[in-house]
Parts: structure tokens; C-alpha cells; sequence
């Protein structure tokens, strides 16, 4: 890799070598001392070879001596590369000016962002942030060590614990940790815990009260399953009730389910828009003019430049305008009906609590007419069957 480097900044020329001899031209050339590479014959017969400038200008006794005429077929290196840019000089100072350019848009600090914050808004951190330096627009190399600024940071924001701050690229990412106070638990009145629903009871955990009913009991809506009353006669006591009952309970819904269907279909007709974005701005370049299409949906692809593992604050933005229409699908009775029992089992889990599991569905009746599918159907449900009742409300107990 070295030698390739030092060849290109020496400059590499390749030779056709035509008439003479041009066998005895190398060997004569290689006993001289100079560095031939690359020897072949063309196939239009030419002898080629590749060999440095300097060489090339030694070269010239050798083919004297063997009759031969060399044409240079290819220019390659360092001082030809000098030549070209010797000739365009604005464009060299353009290309100049570009990487200076890309050098100091990645040396500014673009966006700050905050993640982490609870309690605290962003618009304080921000503010606090830009106190210690950190803002969109400022220098990188001003910034102060990342260890630092999270000290200045957490005795900036009261209520902090630990605050990083990372630089990526063109932004600055501020992560909070907030100090967390132990939440006093409310004060609780005596209760029972009663059932919620007419059941049978699966199982029972009681962590604090009495319980009255059992596993496989029947209980009835409002029927006490936890008591909170404790104790007897002159040594009876009221406590909050705590634990847990799961019972089966019963639910019948009447559901109806078209047999039609609406279904978003793409056409396949797109028109596509481009915009050169830079920081938070996008200005349009092409795919002007007003939306062709009825319905649409917009599919939007943003991408960022970036240099050397840099995200740099400007790229383009892709927004595809994507042609949809809606179709009707005609349904099957089995697939109406289905359709059917999931939007009844939805509306269980719904009313049961997401830890309920439904054990049993029945279809207790069902019928087509008007182009629906009616259906009344019953759902075997496990559930927590558990409700408060604060004691005062218990008169008698």
C-alpha cells in the first residue's frame, strides 16, 4: 500500500513501444536500472509498460539504441494531478472551498436534545444547557469537557441526580436522571373486598382481612369476599381487606357482521416529490404542482448527509404521493362470522380487564338477513372479580 502511495506521488506514466526492439529495449532499460512494471504485449501487438516520470525521461538513450519510438499512453499521479489543477484553478479553489465549508458545518453544534426528563420541562433543561455553553449553532471546540458540563448540569437543575451529555455527530444529547421521592402511600379507610360481578370462584388469596367465601362457591354481585372485619366480640377490629379473587363469570353478547368488506387497495400511480433539507427547513426541488390523485397516502424517506461517521445538518427529503382506492370484498357467511366473534371477544376483554381469560364461547343463535350476519353468543370468562367497599358503607356488620 505504501509503495502504491509513493508510486502516485512520483507519478506513473504507461508507454507503448512501437518499431525497434523492443524485447531487448527492456532487457537494456532493466540493466540501466530503471523500474519497469506491468510489461505485456497489446493486442494490437504494441509492447507496454508502466514506469515513473522519472524513469520515463532515462528512458530516452535506450531507444536510440534499439531503433524504438515510445508514445505515452496514460498519465497518472501526483504532477499531472498538479498540472489539471494548475489549469482550473477556480475549480480547485471551489473544491477547497467545499471540504473548508463541510469542515466547519461539522464543527458546530446543530441540535440539543434532552431525553430522560419527567418533572423537569425541556425548556429548563435547554435553558440551563445553554448557561453552560451547550445551544445550537455554538462551536464544538468550545464546548467544555462532557464530565464537566454533567457536573455543572446536575447543580444547575435541582432535583437531578445525573445528567450525561454525549456529543453525535452535529448534536448534543442531554440524558437525565431524576431524583425519585418515595410516594407516600394515602391513608386507607377499613373495607371489604366484595365481588364485582356474579361468578364462581376459582381461586382465593387473602394478604390481609378475613376471607368468607371458597373455591367453587357461587357468589353473587356485591357479596362480601374479603372481609375487613376481623376478630370477636370485644376484640373485633377493622383493617383495610387486601388480596386477590379470579371467578368465571358469564357473558352474552349480540353482535352483528356485514358480509362486505372495504379494502384500501394501491393503484400502483405514484408522484414523487424532492427537497433539499438543511437544519430544520426543506425547500422543494422538484415534483411541483398540486395532488393528482383523489386519495392518496404520503410515504415520506428523509436522508442525511455525513462525512467521515459526521451526520451532517443538510440531505434530502423523498415524499412518494401514492394512489389508493377502496374496494369492496364480498365475505363468506364463515368469515362474517368470525369477524363477528372477534368483535364480541373484544368487547369482553374490554369490560373483563386484560389479566381475564376467556375458557369457553358458545354461539347460542345466529341468522342472515338484510346482508348481516346476527349472532348472540356466550363467553365463558376468568376474571378478577374483585371490588372495594369501604366498611362505613356496610351497615350492620
Amino acid at each position: 500500500m505504501a509503495g502504491q502511495w509513493l508510486q502516485w506521488v512520483r507519478g506513473v506514466v504507461t508507454v507503448h513501444i512501437r518499431g525497434g526492439q523492443p524485447e531487448r529495449l527492456v532487457n537494456r532499460a532493466l540493466e540501466g536500472g530503471l523500474e519497469l512494471s506491468s510489461i505485456r504485449w497489446t493486442s494490437d501487438g504494441k509492447l507496454e509498460f508502466e514506469l515513473s516520470v522519472g524513469d520515463y525521461f532515462r528512458l530516452r538513450p535506450f531507444l536510440k539504441e534499439t531503433g524504438c519510438r515510445a508514445h505515452v499512453a496514460r498519465r497518472e499521479g501526483m504532477p499531472f494531478w498538479l498540472v489539471r489543477v494548475e489549469k482550473r484553478k477556480f475549480f480547485a479553489l471551489g473544491i477547497g472551498l467545499f471540504f473548508i465549508g463541510i469542515y466547519l458545518l461539522s464543527s458546530l453544534v446543530w441540535s440539543v436534545e434532552v431525553k430522560g426528563n419527567v418533572k423537569l420541562s425541556e425548556e429548563q433543561i435547554l435553558a440551563a444547557a445553554k448557561s453552560e455553553g451547550i445551544f445550537p449553532l455554538q462551536w464544538s471546540f468550545r464546548l467544555k469537557d462532557k464530565d464537566v458540563l454533567a457536573k455543572e448540569l446536575v447543580t444547575d437543575l435541582p432535583g437531578t441526580t445525573w445528567v450525561g451529555v454525549e456529543k453525535k455527530g452535529t448534536r448534543v444529547i442531554i440524558q437525565v436522571v431524576e431524583s425519585t421521592e418515595a410516594e407516600k402511600a394515602d391513608p386507607q379507610s377499613p373495607r371489604h373486598l366484595v365481588a364485582s360481578n356474579d361468578a364462581v370462584v376459582t381461586e382465593i388469596y387473602t394478604e390481609k382481612g378475613r376471607p368468607v367465601v371458597k373455591k367453587n362457591m357461587k357468589v353473587k354481585k356485591g357479596q362480601t369476599l374479603i372481609s375487613g372485619t376481623i376478630g370477636g366480640g370485644d376484640y373485633t377490629q377493622t383493617v383495610v381487606a387486601k388480596g386477590s379473587v379470579r371467578g368465571l363469570v358469564w357473558y352474552e353478547y349480540n353482535v352483528a357482521s356485514p358480509l362486505t368488506q372495504e379494502v384500501k387497495v394501491y393503484t400502483g400511480e405514484k408522484k414523487t416529490k424532492w427537497y433539499a433539507v438543511i437544519g430544520n427547513r426543506a425547500l422543494q426541488v422538484s415534483g411541483y404542482g398540486k395532488n393528482p390523485f383523489g386519495t392518496s397516502e404520503n410515504v415520506v424517506v428523509e436522508e442525511k448527509a455525513s462525512w467521515r461517521g459526521l451526520q451532517l445538518p443538510f440531505g434530502r427529503l423523498k415524499k412518494t404521493i401514492m394512489e389508493v382506492r377502496t374496494d369492496v370484498r364480498q365475505l363468506t357467511e364463515e368469515e362474517a362470522k368470525h369477524n363477528a366473534i372477534l368483535q364480541a371477544k373484544a368487547n369482553v376483554m374490554v369490560n373483563a380487564g386484560k389479566d381475564a381469560v376467556i375458557l369457553k364461547e358458545i354461539v347460542l343463535h345466529e341468522e342472515t338477513d338484510n346482508g348481516k350476519v346476527y349472532m348472540k353468543v356466550l363467553f365463558e370468562v376468568e376474571q378478577s372479580i374483585v371490588e372495594e367497599m369501604p366498611l362505613v358503607q356496610m351497615q350492620g356488620e
